[in-house]
């Protein structure tokens, strides 16, 4: 059975993950060149210097994707090489490799979704604070607005930030991205609500600057399945997704965007997170409403089984022994994918784009010279069979994007886990599209109806 009709199917990278080119034609510096050439901080002191070279290969990664017949083409803007301290003056050289890059997807037939912020944060404003500085918000905003106005019919969907949850909750607390620090919860909080308020005024700002700019925010976070389909085990599986606590609230859609979708602050039980909610700036709650959403952002990789407990309360499953997992170690769990999108759209009655879904293989180039990665195109097919669960059980999914297009630096694990449809042998930089690029581009031509 074939998707809805109009649906989109794309495919994700982000710009410090796959353009290299990190020094060139006036790009700054962001805080991921700072702390991937710190000793220690990435696997090999891998860095993205170099990463994919689409800095220079972006013409033949465009016509990959035509061969894949994509539809649509999610990546990210380096704010640093449009504004390569932050703020100031704009650098041209930085707008002239967009604009050929977004003109050629245009040329093509695929439509560009721009991410403006994919964790490559000026290193001159983090010198200045960072997320714990309100004033990075307010720079936010007027790169935003400088970019929507600069595309302005040629980009129609923006997503603001791609997981908050990782750039503050991994950059803040556990300090395993950029800037790497290990800061108590309270202080991890400024962090956050500054970044939910610099989505706000960046969306303020596209409006103004593009009035047709559908505008979302890309966020991931803790989604939890019922053990089984008792309606006790659903709602318990609902109220664990979208629970949060001191210490683990990080990791959850709620805290990005309950404030987003008129329901306010929530209340974080534990206390420390509560009394710095409870004293955000007036001017920061009233800019709340500035930051409405036009659809909705999911990046789902897996999920945790939940049942109910005596007293009707959540209880997590225990992971079966040997379950199922990815490279990298993240369990497979299809399951997400249908109960994600619908519990999502229930609580928040927007129209969701999966923005990122995949998996790590231990890809090679096999004797024949491609590139068979059996493993992905079975993950993909489960996780599109159980979207389409989610769609028919309600859930409004307009597009799906694989992640990623392109093998590609992965932030502290550098280049030691493969996620694309592309293989990348890094030293020369020769793309291969492996097996399950044709497999994608034969389930695209059939809208999924070969599924």
């Amino acid at each position: 059975m074939p998707f809805p009709k109009e649906f989109v199917w794309g495919a994700a990278t982000a710009s410090y993950q796959v353009e290299g080119g990190a020094f060139e034609d006036g790009r700054g510096a962001s805080i991921w060149d700072t702390f991937s050439h710190t000793p220690g901080k990435t696997k090999n002191g891998d860095t993205g210097d170099v990463a994919c070279d689409s800095y220079h290969r972006w013409a033949e990664d465009i016509e990959i994707m035509k061969a894949m017949h994509l539809q649509a083409y999610r990546f990210s803007i380096a704010w640093p090489r449009i504004f390569p301290t932050g703020t100031g003056e704009v650098n041209p050289a930085g707008f002239a490799w967009y604009d050929r890059f977004v003109d050629a997807l245009l040329a093509a037939g695929i439509e560009p979704y721009v991410t403006l912020y994919h964790w490559d944060l000026p290193q001159t404003l983090q010198d200045r604070g960072g997320w714990l500085n309100a004033d990075t918000a307010k720079a936010f905003a007027a790169y935003a607005a400088a970019v929507a106005a600069h595309f302005k019919g040629r980009v129609k969907y923006y997503y603001t930030l791609n997981e908050p949850q990782c750039s503050v909750g991994l950059g803040y607390s556990t300090g395993v991205h950029a800037p790497g620090f290990k800061l108590d919860d309270a202080t991890v909080f400024v962090a956050w609500h500054n970044t939910i308020y610099a989505h706000c005024l960046a969306a303020e700002a596209i409006r103004k600057a593009d009035p047709d700019a559908k505008i979302g925010i890309a966020p991931t976070g803790r989604i939890c399945t019922p053990a089984t389909d008792s309606p006790a085990d659903i709602a318990a599986a609902r109220a664990a997704t979208f629970a949060v606590a001191d210490g683990e609230w990080t990791f959850t859609y709620t805290m990005a965007l309950d404030p987003l979708c008129g329901r306010g602050w929530p209340n974080v039980a534990g206390g420390q997170v509560q009394r710095v909610i409870n004293a955000i700036p007036k001017e920061q709650l009233d800019a709340l409403p500035l930051g409405r959403l036009d659809f909705l952002g999911m990046n789902i990789y897996n999920s945790i089984a939940v049942r109910a407990g005596a007293d009707g309360k959540p209880e997590f499953c225990t992971r079966p022994a040997g379950h199922p997992r990815t490279a990298i170690g993240w369990p497979i769990t299809p399951e997400a994918m249908a109960w994600g999108p619908r519990f999502l759209h229930e609580r928040y009655g927007l129209p969701i784009f999966i923005t990122e879904n995949g998996l790590s293989c231990t890809d090679r180039v096999h004797l024949d010279g491609k590139v068979h990665d059996p493993e992905r195109i079975d993950f993909t097919h489960r996780y599109l069979l159980a979207l389409r669960q989610g769609i028919d059980a309600g859930a409004d999914v307009r597009g799906y994007f694989h992640w990623s297009l392109l093998d590609n630096f992965e932030w502290s694990e550098g280049y030691n886990e493969r996620f694309g449809l592309v293989y990348v042998d890094y030293p020369t930089g020769t793309r291969t599209p492996k097996d399950s690029a044709d497999w994608y581009k034969q389930t695209i031509d059939a809208n999924g109806g070969n599924l």
